[in-house]
């Protein structure tokens, strides 16, 4: 093995390292982010996949340099195959991370805030219980509403990032076998 070979298994090896596990642990901890309505932690988690995605690019091509023009081993074939399907299902989790985020965001701007000083205006007691309690009703069946919407992305979320890590694993059985 040449030392150009050996720097661009180098940068191969490094690239999977420091961009696969960090995009892995990204889109894994995204749906805990979408239940607990965390819009700040789920955009920063959504620019560390789109980041990290793109970044894994340089995996693929350091490993298609590496390959030599010897694509006819099945087991490269089958490697660069699921790496570009880990790469469409990528695209899609990104995608499912900007959905989450501005519905969540919608629901936060929509659902009212039960106030107790807004409600201390009202003429009696009872009036202020009764009008803070709508307030909380209200809330509380928006913020429903946008669970059930947001459990859409939640579920597509966790599925294909399950996918796309046992992708990983293929891939680097695959590697170390050959």
């Amino acid at each position: 093995m040449s030392s150009s070979d050996r720097l661009l298994l180098i940068l191969h090896i490094g690239f999977a390292i420091f961009t696969l596990g960090p995009l892995t642990a990204a889109t894994m901890s995204t749906p805990r982010y979408i239940r607990k309505r965390d819009v700040t932690v789920l955009r920063y988690l959504n620019r560390t996949t789109a980041i990290y995605a793109f970044g894994s690019l340089g995996v693929f091509l350091f490993g298609l340099f590496l390959a030599e023009g010897k694509f006819a081993k099945v087991w490269l074939s089958a490697s660069m195959t699921l790496f570009i399907v880990a790469l469409v299902l990528l695209f899609i989790v990104e995608r499912d991370q900007r959905k989450a985020v501005k519905l969540l965001e919608a629901a936060a701007g929509s659902s009212p805030v039960p106030s107790e000083t807004a409600a201390a205006g009202a003429e009696d007691a009872d009036a202020a219980k009764d009008a803070v309690k709508e307030a909380k009703d209200a809330a509380t069946a928006t913020g429903t509403a946008a669970d059930d919407v947001a459990a859409v992305q939640r579920g597509r979320i966790a599925a294909f990032s399950g996918v796309i890590a046992l992708i990983w694993i293929v891939i680097l059985i695959l590697m170390v076998w050959h």
